[in-house]
């Protein structure tokens, strides 16, 4: 129990910092959109690269040293252009939340942005593949620390997707979804100026 509990806290600590992947999840939590099937693809992303990491495949990054710098500079290219998409709409505006529950969006362009935000994330893997990994060796009971860990994942992607529901009557106005596209957009960039800098 004591390996579950100390898997689950590193884990959600590492977790809980602002990031791509957190900033679209409650893009779409607040929009209503896929917030289900954005969640489930986060969680289970990330319990699939925390499994790889205790098995031990995060020796894989020193086993092909350039597979690092390709991560790196596809992500900030992506991490770039998706920030450039949220500052064009903030900067066109009109965009108020829907209380009809109309969906807007594709389920296949979702997954796909929600995909490339986790696994194009080289810090994603330096996380979940090698420093929980490694930190999962200290442990006898590497099993319960990984589910730990996995629990961690789910519990955050799904309380931040329909947690951010609470924030309906805040983004019933414009302006508000423009504060959060700029928002998004800054920590996009920024994620990507981290990645090459």
């Amino acid at each position: 129990m004591s390996a579950a509990l100390a898997g689950f806290a590193l884990g959600f600590s590492l977790i809980l910092a602002i990031g791509a992947q957190n900033a679209f999840v409650l893009r779409q939590g607040i929009r209503r959109e896929h917030v289900f099937a954005t969640c489930l693809t986060c969680a289970v992303s990330d319990a699939l690269l925390i499994a790889a990491g205790v098995a031990g495949f995060g020796a894989l990054a020193e086993a092909v040293p350039w597979l690092e710098t390709v991560m790196r500079y596809g992500g900030a290219a992506f991490l770039v252009w998706y920030g450039a998409n949220n500052f064009l709409a903030a900067w066109r505006g009109g965009a108020a939340l829907e209380t009809d529950g109309a969906v807007r969006a594709s389920l296949k362009g979702i997954l796909t942005t929600v995909l490339m935000l986790t696994w194009l994330n080289p810090h994603v893997y330096l996380d979940t593949v090698v420093l929980l990994g490694s930190i999962s060796a200290q442990w006898d009971d590497k099993l319960s620390f990984a589910l730990g860990a996995m629990a961690s994942s789910f519990t955050f992607f799904f309380a931040l997707g329909y947690g951010a529901r609470l924030l309906t009557p805040v983004f019933a106005k414009p302006a508000s979804w423009r504060v959060l596209d700029v928002f998004v957009g800054i920590t996009m960039w920024a994620i990507a100026l981290k990645l090459v800098v």
